[in-house]
């Protein structure tokens, strides 16, 4: 158990309490960022990673919901792996990852289209869903930021 406490607490950084979710969005972008300087675009490590992510986040969102409840504030690897769709196929440049982390939790918090309905799924699938569809809501209007030359 305490292997999917660590997991689903982003390290720890879900222990924070108030703000643990934008502290792990901003951490992901960090991370993102520094594990790809050098890269243009995201690489396959990039994707294969926020693929596995996800479904490490359904199965310990699942276990830890047994202790904790649903989706219970400590469970931040959902915003990391929401995160990290965000940021897919974006070029690495410290603009366009603000931009999505400003564009991720604007989607996570107000949960608009569809999102929070995501989020009556069972168990980690629920815990996931919204904050994966909120990276993909995301990730495309930052690729118009990207395609539109806006920064």
């Amino acid at each position: 158990m305490l292997f999917h406490k660590i997991i689903s607490t982003g390290l720890g950084i879900g222990y924070i309490g108030k703000g643990a979710g934008t502290y792990s969005a901003i951490a992901t972008c960090l991370c993102w960022y520094y594990f790809q300087t050098g890269n243009i675009y995201p690489n396959g490590i990039a994707i294969a990673i926020t693929v596995f992510l996800t479904l490490l986040g359904i199965l310990t969102a699942n276990r830890v919901e047994e202790i904790w409840g649903k989706d219970h504030g400590r469970v931040v690897i959902d915003e990391i792996a929401g995160m990290c769709i965000t940021l897919l196929f974006v070029p690495l440049k410290w603009e366009y990852i603000i931009i999505g982390l400003v564009l991720f939790r604007f989607f996570d918090i107000l949960k608009p289209l569809f999102i929070r309905r995501l989020e009556k799924l069972p168990g980690g699938w629920g815990v996931m869903a919204d904050d994966v569809l909120a990276g993909v809501y995301a990730n495309i209007v930052l690729q118009l930021v990207v395609i539109l030359e806006l920064f």
